[in-house]
């Protein structure tokens, strides 16, 4: 009896129990997320493996002189070596110690060259200013000291360690390091020319940024020339930074327009004419996406990508004789994507190279002359990316997920194409896992995470993925997250018909099944990105707050997202950006709706950042008794708006493709609108412009629709830049949820 007595008694006092528990749980707040910052995800500094996989070297902070070291560590012993103290980096004359942004060897690592006081170029700190330090004399110089301050880019060693190339002001220059002599190798840059680097649309949708090479013999520099002349000029306003407004121009090609005129040309290291390649084709309607020398030879590889980018060119070009020889033409009936895994194997007789031609992505060997292509990696699974190429061991070390298209594993394949892929991520670490393999793939600096688990960094041993030592757990950010009681993300599929969808879902914490809930969907639904991950993303607390506040949470991948099931499932989407992941997105909304019957029809809204915010545009305008709220952010509202290298890539011609482009783009269907819209954008924004917002109030403006807007001058595609940014912008958002989607069950 006095054991059912004291089990009543606790039954009785159960309630009270957890509610003391959820008492003691602390208030996530948009202040804490995006104000106070208490909850900093911790990384490493980057690290630096030496050629040979010996050692790796990390910058570390000096905390006597403020300065930092470059330290060398032994991945086996852990034994700690400062290689190159902070003292060895002051200037003559000065007190402080250089800072390290970056830093590049010398091949007989006599040389060192130290990339400090650094600018940002659109995306990337790309110019600054590069010192030498020759360590065997102790001496420390600048380079390019009779050129402007903090206008270099790019600069490296030529193969014997003598001289130093790089580019100032979009001109290209040689530098002696014996006498500290400047060569200049280019005259013409300026507005309108641009040597060893690119325009904006090179950068921010090929990646080309470094855009020259020594010759493997230093006789010769070869790097890329653009004319951006007949390229449109976009101008963005500021208007808050005096009391006249300022320009800025940006040559930007809009899709349908003139690109800049691109070619290869190679220049003698000592100076004199550059002689160029006469590559076949109109050089406005061609990309040369990408060029390299060939090891060992006078010889470059040179990617020569058409306008509609369904056929890549390989070229080897002679910088001797300047002779051309079609190698290998990549083509698909879409698109054809860039990959930069090429490696040089078997004394230079083959190369390896990725493609979809099978409907998955593998890697292949291809040889010299192109005359065969033999698959290396094989099955009904995408290599997802490459992480290490073993030429002295023969494997290739990737990650693919051939059974959860949401986690990412580490495996390996032979380099000779026999036998079955090997798994090397354990079995029992469910997630997304990254590498960076040392060059004797003996060893790896391995990043573990999932929805749960924020980053763990490690060194472990390869091939049998031993923990050497730790580096980062997040341990703070795990015990401090302990006390928000926050809610695991529940990943599910979608059945919409004739494809499953990967989706995942966040419940308030408090969730009853018997009541019903607003539901918001996160999107962004386009090539570019997946949102359905495994991965940490930060604790994803923007979502969890949502769901703290009353929210269901819903992210769905339609296809054509970049996920890794295969070549027909990222490319169906080809000439229909907007239109058919709309369908699957609102087909999966129902299907969704049929499923969790505790989601409340009429309280409906979706939010999505740039793709996402055209994604959430077009869903709302074309299924309007579907989505009742949505927010739009740095959005596309017409897709002959945005740049030619993406849009066109996965749309065609806006001139042939007149249909695509006027039912993809939301502008076309915003008479269509009877939900609650609040739209947001950066003045400041040079990916996808402010001019994208202010057409699409014009025209719901003429349609007569209510709508909500916020800008945010001088900020740019992140909207983060001045104080109290991202805050004010989430606290917006919370705003006109609360509002237009009140929140809590029913």
């Amino acid at each position: 009896m006095k054991k059912l007595f004291l089990l009543l008694l606790l039954l009785l006092f159960i309630p009270e129990i957890f509610a003391a528990q959820r008492e003691g749980t602390k208030t996530l707040t948009l202040e804490k997320i995006y104000q106070k910052g208490l909850f900093p995800t911790k990384g490493i500094p980057p690290v630096h493996w030496l050629p040979d996989g010996s050692a790796y070297i990390i910058v570390e902070d000096n905390d006597e002189n403020g300065g930092h070291d470059l330290v060398q560590y032994d991945p086996a012993t852990g034994h700690r070596e400062v290689l190159v103290g902070s003292s060895e980096l002051i200037p003559a004359g000065e007190t402080e110690p250089l800072s390290v942004s970056n830093f590049f060897w010398s091949d007989d690592k006599e040389k060192l060259l130290i990339f400090t006081n650094t600018v940002r170029v659109w995306r990337f700190h790309t110019r600054g200013d590069y010192w030498v330090l020759n360590r065997s004399t102790g001496e420390l110089n600048q380079l390019g000291a009779r050129l402007a301050p903090s206008s270099l880019m790019f600069a490296k060693f030529s193969p014997d360690g003598n001289r130093v190339a790089y580019v100032s002001e979009h001109n290209l220059f040689v530098e002696d390091l014996s006498g500290h002599s400047i060569t200049q190798l280019t005259y013409d840059g300026g507005d309108r020319f641009i040597n060893g680097t690119f325009d904006w649309v090179y950068e921010e949708d090929w990646g080309c940024r470094d855009g020259f090479r020594w010759s493997p013999d230093g006789s010769y520099i070869a790097y890329w020339h653009s004319d951006t002349e007949g390229t449109g000029t976009f101008y963005m306003i500021n208007n808050i930074d005096s009391i006249y407004s300022t320009l800025i121009p940006l040559p930007y090609p809009k899709a349908g327009t003139a690109n800049s005129s691109v070619k290869v040309g190679v220049v003698d290291a000592g100076g004199g004419e550059t002689r160029w390649f006469d590559l076949p084709g109109d050089p406005r309607n061609n990309y040369l996406i990408r060029m390299d020398f060939i090891p060992g030879s006078n010889e470059l590889m040179i990617q020569q990508m058409n306008r509609l980018q369904n056929r890549n060119t390989v070229w080897v070009g002679n910088a001797e004789s300047m002779e051309l020889n079609t190698i290998l033409v990549e083509t698909d009936d879409a698109w054809v994507d860039v990959h930069d895994n090429t490696v040089w194997l078997e004394k230079v007789s083959h190369f390896t190279w990725t493609s979809e031609r099978d409907g998955w992505r593998h890697l292949y060997l291809v040889s010299r002359d192109g005359s065969t292509i033999q698959p290396i990696t094989k099955g009904a699974f995408d290599v997802i990316s490459i992480q290490h190429i073993d030429t002295d061991g023969g494997y290739v070390y990737y990650i693919a997920s051939p059974d959860n298209y949401t986690q990412r594993y580490l495996y390996r394949s032979r380099l000779d194409g026999q036998g079955d892929r090997e798994r090397i991520s354990p079995h029992d670490m469910p997630g997304q896992h990254r590498y960076q393999i040392s060059p004797n793939a003996q060893f790896a600096i391995h990043t573990y995470e999932n929805t749960s688990i924020p980053p763990v960094i490690s060194l472990v041993s390869l091939p049998d993925h031993q923990r050497i030592r730790v580096f980062q757990e997040n341990q703070d950010l795990r015990e401090t997250l302990q006390d928000y009681d926050l809610v695991a993300k529940e990943f599910f599929r979608v059945d919409i018909g004739d494809v499953e969808l990967d989706a995942w879902m966040i419940k308030p914490s408090d969730f009853d099944p018997e009541r019903k809930y607003p539901l918001i969907f996160y999107v962004y639904g386009e090539p570019a990105a997946a949102t359905v991950q495994d991965s940490w993303g930060g604790g994803d607390l923007w979502h969890q707050y949502l769901a703290r506040q009353g929210y269901i949470v819903i992210s769905i991948d339609n296809r054509g997202t970049r996920t890794p099931r295969g070549r027909d499932w990222r490319k169906v989407i080809y000439g229909q950006i907007g239109i058919l992941a709309a369908y699957d997105q609102a087909d999966a909304a129902k299907k969704i709706f049929e499923t969790f019957p505790f989601i409340d029809q009429d309280r409906v809204g979706m939010w999505g950042w740039s793709g996402g915010g055209q994604m959430t545009l077009n869903c709302m305008f074309r299924y309007p008794e579907i989505y009742k709220a949505g927010i739009a952010i740095a959005f596309v509202s017409h897709q002959k708006l945005y740049n030619t290298v993406y849009q066109e890539r996965y749309m065609g011609l806006p001139q042939e493709n007149v249909t695509g482009y006027r039912y993809g783009s939301p502008i076309t269907h915003a008479s269509n609108l009877e939900g609650e819209l609040l739209l947001m954008h950066g003045t400041a924004d040079d990916n996808v412009h402010y001019q994208s917002l202010e057409m699409l109030v014009d025209e719901l403006i003429k349609h007569g629709k209510m709508f909500d807007m916020i800008s945010y001058p001088m900020r740019a595609h992140g909207i983060r830049e001045r104080k109290n940014t991202t805050y004010h912008l989430r606290r917006s958002m919370m705003r006109f949820w609360e509002r237009v989607l009140p929140p809590g069950p029913r």
